[in-house]
């Protein structure tokens, strides 16, 4: 199926979208939590609820938008597209993406608590830290996906992808529960190398002047912890969604209303994360499916596995795992499954 939203022609929807996603987050930000506050777990499942359905509305708005531009396009009227059928599929990509996306994003959660901890952020500091971490994550995911839209024109990069996937899925199942240690992030290293840490926090600011001298506070250096992680999570991310679309315009609006979420997520689970100890299983075979779609199952099914059929196989590796991990108990405690750092913090 050739692209139905190229960027030379839908730049406006791209911008209308960028444009009101920021102003959510604006209103987020600057009306509704102008003073640092800790969010309670109820106001967390509010805006996890606020999300999901705004992105539920977008993937209505989209089939709707998408049925009438292709009965009204001569081109793709003339070739017989059926709008209906056309749109339908658009939006299953969307929301099969979305699913992807927001699923994989729990190790994204896992890897923030273990970073705000590290750091010893207080709660009512949070909030922000992960607001800016988000900005950053937008620019990050668009970037990577305006690459993933022109290097996938190349067929053996979509067996590379798709390879690659299998073999982070692989790789995921056999790790197990391994910890991650912020305290051997080299952005760290580098903020401490050129940069003063401040000895403690100073409000909710990131940088300060102390005698003259330009220095980072606790919360900067958390922020880019987090930055960083992020990119990580984004080479896997990516791709995986590209497994399931060609349409950038679906790949960056399903990022998106994912990374949106991610901070009623954190606040949601937090604590909790270590109850679903087999999802990180889930989240594997979830990457070796997209990766296997991508070298074998679009071509032993005539150019592209039924969308329908990804995510009813998503969603029930998902909640197996889910259902597993309430199931089937831990073989040892969670916390020490997963232990902090025992290295200082580095101010």
């Amino acid at each position: 199926m050739a692209v139905l939203f190229p960027f030379e022609d839908a730049w406006w929807l791209y911008a209308l979208f960028v444009a009101v996603v920021l102003g959510l987050l604006g209103i987020d930000l600057g009306l509704l939590r102008r003073e640092a506050r800790e969010m309670r777990v109820r106001e967390a499942a509010v805006w996890c609820a606020v999300w999901v359905s705004l992105a539920l509305a977008f993937a209505v708005g989209l089939y709707g938008y998408t049925s009438w531009s292709v009965s009204d396009d001569p081109g793709l009227a003339g070739s017989g597209a059926d709008p209906g059928a056309t749109a339908w599929q658009v939006t299953l990509e969307f929301l099969t993406g979305y699913v992807v996306e927001y699923a994989l994003s729990v190790d994204n959660v896992f890897v923030f608590v273990l970073v705000l901890r590290y750091f010893s952020v207080p709660a009512r500091y949070q909030h922000r830290v992960l607001f800016y971490g988000i900005l950053g994550a937008l620019a990050f995911r668009a970037a990577f996906i305006a690459l993933g839209a022109v290097l996938l024109q190349f067929h053996w990069v979509v067996w590379l992808f798709g390879l690659f996937l299998v073999v982070t899925g692989v790789k995921m199942t056999l790790a197990g529960d391994d910890a991650v240690d912020p305290a051997r992030n080299p952005i760290i290293r580098a903020v401490r190398r050129w940069l003063p840490v401040t000895a403690g926090f100073r409000g909710q600011r990131f940088l300060v002047r102390e005698d003259g001298r330009l220095a980072a506070t606790p919360l900067l250096v958390a922020l880019l912890c987090l930055e960083a992680s992020d990119i990580v999570f984004a080479i896997d991310s990516v791709p995986a969604i590209f497994a399931l679309t060609r349409e950038p315009f679906i790949v960056f609006t399903s990022n998106v209303f994912a990374i949106l979420g991610l901070r009623s997520m954190f606040f949601l689970l937090g604590d909790a994360l270590d109850r679903f100890h087999l999802l990180r299983y889930g989240l594997a075979l979830v990457l070796v499916f997209v990766g296997l779609k991508m070298v074998w199952l679009d071509t032993a099914f005539g150019g592209k596995f039924p969308i329908g059929a990804s995510l009813a196989i998503i969603a029930a590796l998902l909640a197996g795992s889910v259902v597993a991990s309430l199931v089937v108990r831990p073989r040892r405690p969670a916390a020490a499954a997963r232990p902090r750092s025992k290295e200082p913090a580095p101010w």
